[in-house]
């Protein structure tokens, strides 16, 4: 698999919404290419990439409102993450294991919902800075299958994945 440039298997290009654009489609994959507004540096302080010291930023995007906890975030290789959403109606955990923390440019993390046990994708996530001033940030999962892959974008992942990314352009502009 390649991030950029060539790709193993067919592309299908599709436009899933305003927010969610780039979207690439490969055999085991997809990836998330936007431009966000500010420096390199300021987006991936936002990211995962930062450790103890930054979590209250990740909760103001990643929950998108929503009451999230910080339970852990190991940022170093090997190092454990997890999260834990509060919806209104239920608690959802997201965690998983660090393999790769080079700030600002890249980070690569496994990726697993407490709704769906054993079903771990790997994330990695590049930041480039951009002439006019912005970031392009790449975000390309990685699944065990095509079905895992077919099942994750047919699952309320993309609404939730605009919600964040709606709300880190907000938390990104405040930062200036």
């Amino acid at each position: 698999m390649a991030l950029y440039g060539l790709h193993v298997g067919k592309i299908c290009q599709r436009a899933r919404s305003a927010l969610v654009q780039g979207l690439r489609e490969l055999d085991r994959d997809h990836a998330v290419e936007q431009a966000r507004e500010g420096p390199r540096r300021v987006a991936a302080k936002c990211s995962r990439l930062h450790g103890p010291t930054e979590p209250e930023l990740i909760a103001q995007w990643w929950g998108r409102g929503k009451k999230l906890v910080v339970e852990r975030m190991e940022v170093k290789r090997g190092g454990h993450w997890r999260f834990v959403v509060q919806n209104p109606k239920s608690v959802e955990g997201f965690e998983g294991r660090y393999r790769e923390v080079t700030p600002p440019e890249r980070i690569v993390w496994t990726v697993e919902w407490d709704g769906m046990p054993g079903y771990v994708a790997v994330d990695t996530v590049t930041f480039e800075d951009l002439a006019d001033g912005r970031t392009k940030m790449v975000n390309t999962s990685l699944f065990f299958s095509t079905e895992d892959r077919n099942g994750a974008l047919s699952s309320p992942m993309e609404k939730g994945l605009n919600e964040s990314y709606a709300v880190l352009d907000r938390v990104l502009a405040a930062l200036g």
